[in-house]
């Protein structure tokens, strides 16, 4: 990950950003607004893209629908915000976001959410390109679900929860390790954005076939696995 598109109208924020990372070693492409933004994707090779979601013009939630709409799904985003509510969390993962960061934030914690992120997209390179779980399959090539046959349309959040579901299919996984490894470092504790997401993923993966995969562990978190004895 070495070329990152930052899209910040705050001219003060942009350029701290700007040259913090141009310090660790990144190129930086700046836009102060969402329709810039988007024109610096098609002219620029981007590897990672950390987009203000109040913007002139085209917001940021608009701007990362209009990324995955284009076809580039594996530029990590992160949004960056004032609103930091499950609600707000929500709706910028359900825009196709990959973390997000709420003002106002030290540069450091921006910092280790892009490695994160690059660590994340180096490691499902890494990866057995199919993963399955009874008639579940997740096609990491393809970015595709499937069941039974039918394909399953996910969230982009949706999609990574699932993954690390898979990848540690059998163990019993804590919200604050999915919180973790989903949603990297930084998210308040306290929300509930874990059994949001778990829900959603729930509705889409389980609902109309004949078994459950993803089972509540009381007091400890999931787990994914075939057939399990514990509480749902």
């Amino acid at each position: 990950m070495k070329n990152i598109l930052v899209v910040e109208d705050e001219q003060n924020v942009a350029a701290f950003i700007k040259k913090g990372l141009e310090e660790e070693g990144y190129n930086v492409f700046l836009a102060y607004d969402g329709t810039t933004g988007l024109a610096l994707l098609k002219q620029k090779k981007i590897d990672a893209a950390v987009l203000d979601i109040i913007l002139p013009g085209v917001n940021g939630l608009e701007v990362v629908k209009e990324i995955r709409k284009m076809g580039f799904v594996e530029v990590p985003v992160v949004m960056l915000t004032a609103l930091g509510t499950t609600e707000n969390i929500v709706t910028g993962l359900d825009a196709g976001a990959d973390d997000y960061l709420v003002k106002p934030f030290k540069f450091k914690e921006l910092l280790a959410r892009l490695r994160a992120l690059s660590r994340r997209k180096n490691l499902s390179a890494e990866t057995d390109q199919v993963l399955t779980i009874s008639d579940l399959e997740l096609d990491l090539d393809a970015k595709t679900v499937k069941r039974e046959d039918r394909e399953i349309k996910l969230t982009s959040t949706e999609y990574r929860l699932l993954e690390y579901f898979m990848t540690n299919k059998g163990r019993v996984l804590s919200r604050i390790d999915i919180l973790e490894s989903v949603w990297d470092i930084g998210f308040n504790m306290g929300t509930n954005v874990v059994d949001v997401y778990v829900n959603y993923l729930r509705n889409k993966i389980e609902k109309g076939f004949r078994s459950k995969l993803i089972h509540t562990v009381i007091g400890m978190g999931y787990i994914m696995k075939e057939d399990y004895e514990g509480s749902r």
